[in-house]
């Protein structure tokens, strides 16, 4: 998978399944939010592959332009987006965008949206501001989203705290996750695809892609 990598050496992560050759069904599902709230961390946890990200040093250029306000010591940022891929079934996989956080690389989010069948916004309650940007925009497109809070350390408010001050409707999913943990990270994406799979049967009373994918992911093993 990938020639650069040392003979003998196995480029893919441990304990993560080899790509499949075909799929019939892809599902896009993008991750946004603020500078520095965990998307690059949270698709590199649950991609089976070795995630695909335009990561680069923060230098002295950005200062006065971006705010590390709250994210103290990270030393990158993301400048177009994160990749990564789950495989549901033979035929149907599961693509996973991450959005760059900082706010001169929003106007690329129109274009990640597109096609977009779903959203995950990742939250970070130090600066929960940085979201409503990202929350704005989903509710513009019409893309559903759940809303995930990444806990750096023991919460400081209740998951009802945090829905009223981001002004959240009662029928957003708002759930706890760690970004490090894929475990945690699967758990947010069965969230999405549950919250996806009860829009469209309250709406058509019918089926669709998104209702094969939760009970896949809740069975694919870590």
């Amino acid at each position: 998978m990938d020639s650069n990598s040392s003979e003998g050496r196995d480029p893919r992560p441990s304990g993560r399944t080899p790509l499949r050759r075909t799929a019939d069904n892809a599902l896009k599902i993008v991750v946004v939010g603020g500078f520095g709230v965990g998307k690059t961390t949270l698709v590199g946890a649950v991609s089976e592959i070795r995630p695909l990200n335009t990561e680069e040093t923060l230098t002295r250029a950005g200062e006065g332009i971006d705010d590390p306000t709250g994210a103290w010591g990270k030393r990158s940022t993301t400048v177009a987006f994160d990749f990564g891929r789950i495989t549901l079934s033979a035929s149907q996989v599961l693509y996973l965008f991450g959005a760059p956080g900082q706010e001169r690389f929003w106007f690329l989010w129109d274009r990640l949206f597109s096609g977009a069948l779903g959203a995950v916004v990742l939250v970070d309650t130090r600066r929960l501001a940085d979201s409503w940007y990202a929350i704005d925009r989903l509710e513009h497109h019409g893309t559903p989203f759940v809303v995930a809070r990444n806990n750096f350390g023991d919460p400081t408010h209740t998951l009802d705290q945090v829905r009223e001050a981001l002004d959240l409707p009662p029928e957003v999913p708002l759930l706890d996750c760690d970004a490090r943990d894929r475990e945690s990270g699967k758990q947010v994406l069965i969230e999405l695809v549950r919250h996806l799979t009860a829009r469209v049967e309250a709406e058509t009373a019918g089926t669709s892609a998104a209702a094969a994918a939760a009970p896949v992911l809740e069975e694919s093993t870590p």
